[in-house]
């Protein structure tokens, strides 16, 4: 390895460390909200707007909306997995300026995938309690939160301003030689 490469490699290790010290704080964040709301909020609703919005403590044995009741196992696997393509997505997209939006977008997916993902593993449900009474909308939690606002993010990314060959990185190289070479 060339010095270069060297700073290069350390400077990725960096910018990870970085994510990963961002993401923890956004995992401790949901994780504080949910103490708060198991400890205060077990005892009824508590209007935040009166009839519009309120925290109302409850607890989720499946995914959004409800679906998938009991299936821990599943959504651990499910999880971990998801996790671990996010990991190899993180290290293998450049480090250029133009990949730093998409690498937030990670970093939140993946402090709420994993904020859900503690909960399943240690309580077999997840706690929500974040409600929009006006509209019944499901309840739901600050992981919920990361997850939704990191996929629409996603959507806007790769609506307007990431283009299809941004990224052939992910792509293993001997799977791009073998698709160059059918192409010709």
């Amino acid at each position: 390895l060339t010095m270069n490469s060297h700073t290069l490699r350390r400077r990725k290790v960096g910018e990870i460390l970085v994510s990963l010290l961002l993401c923890g704080i956004l995992i401790a964040l949901d994780q504080y909200s949910k103490a708060l709301a198991s400890a205060h909020l077990q005892s009824g609703p508590f209007p935040l707007w009166e009839g519009v919005f309120e925290l109302h403590y409850t607890i989720n044995r499946g995914a959004a909306f409800g679906i998938f009741q009991n299936q821990i196992p599943y959504f651990l696997v499910v999880t971990t997995v998801l996790l671990i393509f996010i990991g190899y997505a993180y290290w293998r997209l450049p480090m250029d300026r133009k990949y730093r939006f998409i690498k937030g977008i990670l970093v939140l997916l993946t402090a709420g995938a994993f904020g859900n993902l503690i909960d399943r593993a240690v309580n077999g449900y997840v706690i929500d309690f974040l409600y929009f009474k006006l509209i019944n909308f499901p309840i739901f939690n600050v992981a919920d939160c990361y997850v939704c606002v990191s996929a629409f993010l996603f959507f806007i990314a790769f609506l307007f301003y990431y283009k299809e060959g941004d990224f052939a990185c992910l792509i293993p190289r001997r799977w791009r030689k073998t698709d160059e070479s059918q192409r010709s």
